[in-house]
């Protein structure tokens, strides 16, 4: 039997978040909706209890759900048991729109399918009144979850009847293919990650105190460069006027003229026709008035005039200003129109990096160091506010953090994640605050098990590149290969930071905006991997074609306004190449792999706990750490057979996942 399921609970809110899930102890459910496909109603409501509800849940086959994980979540929470299939109405009509942005809330869907029952929200005046669903008279929350109920059912047929058309039928796969990784992820979202409090308080401690550290020595230097104009440190607009020297006359004239696809332009004379110097308050004497800001004029009889000349070298101010750039040694301009922003050049993480490499190339010390300096601080502002403070916001009673993975954000069908994004935590080195994750059991452990350069294999066996197949074959580290050749054109980085280097290319990027060693790699790359330029370009092809591309896995890709330039590119042509490889890999085989694990875990206390990117998390009991190493080893054993059968591919390059096992999430050594 089909099953419409909507759940209707009471929201928390608490440090200015608002809390929905059935792990906040203030949370309550208060009603559950069931439709079946007949049409028949059935309303429990928690003051009248849920009697009949387990046995309409034991005659279910499908469960059906806009966003059904969370409503699950709370029946599964609240003692209910369901073990079935679901469809996710979200979840479908997201793969159903291949990529391209479009509302995603049941109110949207209705309303884009013309549903006869469209979605009203008829309880905002309660909420604004400050009142909870617990507040809502009986009869009116049935009404209002009857109709969403139905409006369900209607976006489920719709949503059935095409996925049997011919234009449809081959995203099936991947509709299966999604709704049952959603269960998995419901699942871990429940288990939750246990959290050390005493270790993140000594993180929050030891890193606001770094931070303070690096906006005292910022100010000092900003107040040397620019006297008393008043400069945000966390403000990109005013930091690109301290680092550059320069700010837009007009910021809509400003951007027009600095758009990627511009062309050739004389690029330094349009920065100084549209924009201004940027002066420090305070500088040197004038050297022509000597500091009076005016001169005294002599007539040819040599008489001075009865009235001084304001001196134009300094307009009367008695001062020569200096732009900031020739006083702090931050002599940069941006490289190209790429860089620039709305509020001048560029100074995200990106930027920065590049001009820290010109820095140090010119051996100008104090701007390395004064650039080095703000990105730590942006970087400690993003760790201490996203990871510290949203740990500490959305860890619950249990001592855990319910991990909420999203399979509906991303355009590739890439994980995002939220309260807090666990798929942007660091990496460890800069910022520890992975170690604050601990098992839930005394004397237990934490595997992180990582897939092997996985968007380079994916890569290989998309493009059947035959350089890159051989070279996964003999072991070949790819990694260690592009920090050798940054490194040896004139750039030393390690092969950790080559890591970026060596996906971007199979992403989409080029060497455009980049340093002459960076450039020199990309242009490299595609020389040497000619399998995988070769397939970029059937790519598209296929794109303008059909006006949509498609992976093995059958997730299909929209590109209605694709078409050819001029010269013979093609628009779009970065998600064009980027979004194959990175959701076959990260959107398929790893949501895959993870199901597999999950599933071989069944019957143990050990448990996935979290994912993050290509890697998967484990919560290891102290009696399965053997047990839990040889379920790795026999993944590993049988990826290729799982990912063929699944998918019904032949995938001809080897595939690996590489553990590592520690006492914390971070202190960790390789086992596999």
């Amino acid at each position: 039997m089909k099953l419409i399921l909507d759940v209707e609970n009471t929201v928390t809110k608490r440090d200015d978040k608002m809390h929905l899930d059935p792990f906040e102890k203030d949370n309550q459910l208060i009603m559950v909706g069931c439709l079946t496909e007949d049409g028949k109603e059935y309303l429990f409501h928690h003051e009248t209890g849920f009697d009949g509800l387990q046995e309409l849940l034991d005659s279910t086959t499908i469960l059906v759900g806009h966003n059904i994980s969370y409503d699950l979540m709370w029946l599964w929470e609240c003692g209910f048991k369901y073990d079935g299939d679901v469809f996710d109405t979200m979840l479908v009509e997201y793969i159903m729109l291949r990529g391209q942005k479009k509302p995603l809330s049941l109110e949207a869907c209705a309303e884009r399918y013309s549903l006869h029952t469209q979605k009203k929200d008829t309880l905002k005046e309660y909420f604004k009144k400050g009142l909870g669903v617990d507040d809502i008279p009986k009869e009116e929350l049935s009404e209002y979850l009857s109709a969403d109920l139905n409006a369900t059912k209607e976006l489920s047929d719709a949503l059935y009847k095409k996925l049997s058309d011919d234009e449809h039928s081959g995203l099936v796969a991947t509709v299966n293919h999604t709704n049952r990784v959603a269960l998995t992820l419901a699942n871990i979202y429940k288990r939750g990650f246990n959290v050390d409090t005493e270790s993140l308080k000594q993180v929050q401690s030891e890193f606001e105190k770094e931070k303070a550290d690096v906006e005292k020595r910022l100010s000092s230097q900003v107040k040397k460069l620019m006297g008393d104009t008043q400069i945000n440190l966390n403000s990109p607009e005013q930091m690109s006027w301290v680092i550059y020297s320069r700010k837009p006359k007009d910021k809509t004239t400003w951007l027009n003229n600095f758009t990627p696809y511009m062309g050739k332009v004389d690029f330094n004379k349009t920065i100084k026709e549209n924009s201004n110097i940027v002066y420090k308050t305070i500088a040197a004497k004038c050297s022509v008035c000597y500091g009076a800001g005016f001169i005294k004029k002599i007539k040819k009889d040599g008489t001075p005039y009865k009235n001084d000349t304001k001196c134009s070298e300094c307009d009367g101010s008695g001062y020569l200003f200096k732009p900031t750039q020739s006083i702090a040694g931050l002599k940069f301009n941006a490289p190209t129109a790429k860089w620039v922003s709305a509020n001048g050049f560029s100074v995200n993480k990106n930027m920065l990096g590049i001009l820290q490499s010109v820095a140090k190339r010119n051996n100008s010390m104090a701007a390395y160091n004064f650039l080095a300096d703000l990105q730590r601080l942006s970087a400690l502002d993003t760790y201490l506010s996203s990871f510290v403070e949203g740990i500490n916001t959305y860890l619950k009673d249990d001592g855990k953090l319910h991990v909420r993975l999203l399979q509906h954000r991303t355009s590739t069908g890439r994980f995002s994640g939220a309260e807090p994004n666990m798929q942007n935590m660091p990496r460890g080195g800069t910022f520890p605050v992975k170690k604050v994750f601990i098992s839930r059991w005394e004397g237990g452990m934490i595997m992180e098990a990582d897939f092997a350069q996985l968007e380079f294999r994916t890569a290989a066996y998309l493009a059947q590149d035959e350089t890159a197949m051989k070279e996964i074959e003999n072991g070949f580290d790819v990694h260690s290969y592009t920090a050798k050749v940054i490194s040896e054109a004139g750039q030393k980085i390690t092969r950790q930071e080559a890591k970026g280097h060596t996906f971007a290319p199979l992403f989409g990027a080029t060497g455009f905006g980049r340093s002459s060693a960076e450039a020199a790699y990309y242009e490299q790359f595609t020389k040497k991997y000619k399998g995988i330029a070769s397939w970029h370009s059937r790519l598209a092809k296929e794109a303008v074609t059909h006006f949509k591309i498609k992976t093995p896995s059958g997730r299909e890709f929209a590109f209605p306004d694709v078409a050819r330039r001029i010269k013979g590119g093609v628009t779009y042509f970065t998600q064009i190449k980027n979004y194959p490889v990175q959701s076959f890999a990260t959107a398929d085989i790893v949501p895959l792999i993870l199901m597999d694990i999950d599933k071989r875990l069944e019957g143990y206390k050990s448990c996935v706990v979290n994912t993050v990117h290509d890697s998967i998390v484990i919560d290891i009991h102290p009696n399965e750490i053997d047990t839990v190493k040889n379920i790795i080893e026999s993944t590993n054993k049988d990826m290729t057979s799982t990912i063929n059968n699944h998918f019904n591919i032949d995938l001809n390059v080897p595939l690996l996942l590489e553990a590592k096992i520690g006492n914390n999430w971070l202190d960790m050594q390789d086992v596999i």
